[in-house]
């Protein structure tokens, strides 16, 4: 069973919390196909809606160390 974790760092490139680059290894998906839905959805929707579901995802999705 895979397991949902938060990445800090990919490829030596600092990312803001890594949510992204850890869902999209959980989904087998690739991060950048994940934020640019991530964008998309920020847009239609309003920014804020998306601002509060990263930040709710920050804190329900571990670090991995």
């Amino acid at each position: 069973m895979r397991k949902l974790y938060r990445h800090r760092k990919q490829h030596g490139t600092p990312i803001a919390s890594g949510v992204f680059s850890g869902l999209g290894e959980w989904m087998e998906v690739s991060p950048g196909i994940l934020r640019l839905g991530y964008v998309a959805l920020a847009v239609l929707t309003g920014i804020l809606p998306a601002i509060f579901l990263y930040i709710i995802a920050h804190f329900l999705i571990p670090e991995k160390k």
